[in-house]
């Protein structure tokens, strides 16, 4: 069982997203084999995710923290762990740990409001106001960039809703792999 699904049925498509993880990873992630049920879904999501950030400020470091303040914020154990992880590995476990439980004041100005934001947009999109995107504004993000944020962050949230429904729950392994200060933050 891969959450509260069955297995999904081998095929070539399958198999290669189960060798990606195997190859990068060492094992297959429980969010694998759930979207396995479906690679063309998984890929046309991770490129859109792709084309969305390409071109803007949103490099890795930047999408870590939209992900570990967005998962954190929707209440995602499985995401918190895998991008508050990859935070930790580009801005320190401390930051990490802190991104997660809400506490940007490690971040640069930029990006503390770009945290806020998806934190926003993670738990209540229909309150956010100009005032808002005023803040991200004045952050230096152009509208084309608040745009790109905000589309990943929806996307991201896509993403965890299919992963938290289906009962995909966060590897042993990545949960051990974890930096300490990442799992504080993270309830079980």
């Amino acid at each position: 069982m891969t959450g509260y699904l069955t297995d999904p049925t081998a095929s070539a498509e399958s198999d290669a997203l189960f060798a990606e993880d195997e190859a990068d990873l060492g094992y297959v992630m429980n969010t694998t084999r759930l979207w396995a049920h479906d690679p063309a879904a998984e890929r046309g999501l991770f490129a859109l995710l792709g084309q969305v950030t390409a071109g803007t400020s949103l490099d890795f470091r930047r999408r870590a923290i939209l992900v570990s303040a967005t998962a954190s914020a929707f209440g995602d154990p499985y995401c918190s762990l895998a991008w508050g992880s990859r935070l930790a590995g580009v801005a320190g476990d401390d930051v990490a740990g802190a991104v997660l439980s809400g506490d940007d004041s490690g971040l640069p100005a930029a990006d503390q409001a770009m945290a806020r934001w998806a934190r926003r947009v993670a738990r209540a999109p229909h309150a956010t106001t100009a005032t808002d995107v005023d803040e991200l504004r004045e952050a230096g993000f152009p509208d084309a960039e608040i745009f790109a944020m905000t589309v990943f962050v929806a996307l991201r949230l896509a993403f965890s809703t299919v992963n938290n429904a289906l009962g995909a729950t966060p590897d042993d392994r990545l949960r051990a792999d974890a930096p300490p200060a990442v799992r504080a933050a993270i309830p079980r």
